[in-house]
């Protein structure tokens, strides 16, 4: 009752530092009460018998509300998921398409399906300095997220892959690569690591940079990479990211292999590699790799070749602990991210220029960042700690190693 009345005499007297700080103050306290109830213990005691989960930590963000900008420290707790009540998930991905679409439309470069969406939004006029007022505080967003240290972290596993999106350029629509990277942390926490948009045929030269940004904002204790086998981008990994392993998408090879073959044998290649990924160690899958090398020679040279020049590369997986491999050999975790920023730039269609792309893809990725850092942890901490008792860095073949 006290801070309600403190507050009322704020507003009464108009002042918002005051007021802006007193709603941080409920919002946290309200918080606080939500994880309490959560764990079931007050904050700072313990439960023995661990029969509940318990906090672990805080995480920043901000909160736009009618008095202002306001830095929460939003609780995190180590088992299940906690989203404060008083917040509303995918808020800023949604202010950065409603963004998009009316810069497009100030621009002069909407479809009457564009134009009808404006009008469903409630924006039939809008002018120019106020799509301008709001791309600025997004933009400023997006650049603090894209830029923000990694240094904190390392980062044992990191999937890289690239989405396609259509960007109106010079008159000419044309096709651009967003460069995704993500990262589980040694907390076990899975993280989205940078963003970088690239010309559709430029997209070999910009994987380097982009990696190189990433160590330049310290990303660190890398120890795989999964990808495609992008010429550009493997290049791009064995010259940034030196002793990281590097895991070949069983998918990708899946399909690549495929496609040596008639459309009549296509599911007896799948049955093939399948057969020498789901062995349950390193040995025996290399002996029944040989196998099926022997056995596709006479009538698959083509796939014989190609499974054998990949082996390495497709095994590296089991080098690391066998809880963490199902989601290790492939980019899987990563086709799935980029389902969703399609589902979510599908409404624009054409993106009006490059920048209304990083807003609104860079809007998604923050906001699924958040969205992963309130749920459960991709792999248990614990389980991360055995990455260091079942890999030697000393004692790993040359075959997996990457060397410049």
């Amino acid at each position: 009752m006290a801070l309600l009345e403190m507050l009322r005499k704020a507003t009464a007297d108009g002042d918002p530092d005051f007021l802006r700080e007193g709603v941080r103050v409920l919002a946290q306290a309200v918080m606080e009460a939500e994880v309490s109830e959560l764990t079931g213990l007050p904050k700072g005691e313990r439960d023995p018998d661990r029969r509940l989960t318990s906090r672990n930590g805080y995480r920043d963000r901000r909160w736009d509300t009618r008095v202002g900008t306001i830095g929460l420290a939003i609780p995190k707790v180590r088992d299940g998921s906690y989203f404060p009540s008083l917040l509303e998930p995918r808020r800023r991905a949604e202010r950065a398409l409603l963004a998009v679409v009316q810069e497009a439309y100030v621009l002069g470069v909407s479809t009457r399906r564009v134009d009808d969406l404006v009008r469903a939004l409630g924006l039939e006029g809008i002018s120019r300095s106020e799509v301008s007022r709001i791309c600025a505080g997004l933009d400023a967003e997006v650049a603090a997220f894209r830029g923000r240290s990694l240094a904190g972290e390392a980062y044992p596993y990191v999937w890289l892959d690239a989405t396609y999106l259509k960007v109106r350029e010079q008159g000419r629509v044309v096709s651009m690569a967003a460069l995704v990277a993500t990262g589980v942390a040694g907390s076990g926490e899975r993280r989205i690591l940078g963003l970088e948009l690239s010309p559709g045929n430029d997209e070999g030269s910009a994987w380097p940079a982009f990696i190189r940004s990433l160590v330049e904002r310290g990303l660190r204790g890398v120890r795989l990479v999964i990808s495609d086998d992008h010429a550009g981008l493997v290049k791009a990994v064995r010259e940034q990211l030196l002793g990281s392993g590097w895991q070949r998408c069983r998918v990708h090879f899946t399909r690549n292999a495929q496609d040596l073959v008639s459309r009549s044998a296509r599911s007896m290649v799948a049955s093939a590699i399948r057969a020498v990924l789901e062995q349950p160690d390193e040995a025996s899958a290399r002996a029944e790799c040989s196998r099926v090398i022997a056995t596709l020679e006479p009538r698959m040279p083509a796939v014989a070749r190609l499974l054998a020049d990949a082996e390495p590369d497709l095994l590296a997986h089991f080098t690391f602990p066998e809880l963490h491999r199902s989601r290790i050999r492939s980019t899987n975790p990563q086709e799935r991210l980029n389902k969703e920023i399609k589902r979510r730039t599908a409404v624009v269609g054409i993106f009006p220029n490059r920048a209304s792309v990083v807003r609104l893809v860079g809007m998604v990725l923050a906001e699924q960042d958040d969205e992963w850092q309130d749920g459960r942890c991709y792999f248990r901490p614990e389980s991360m700690g055995l990455i260091d008792a079942v890999i030697d860095l000393r004692e790993v073949g040359p075959a997996l190693m990457l060397a410049s």
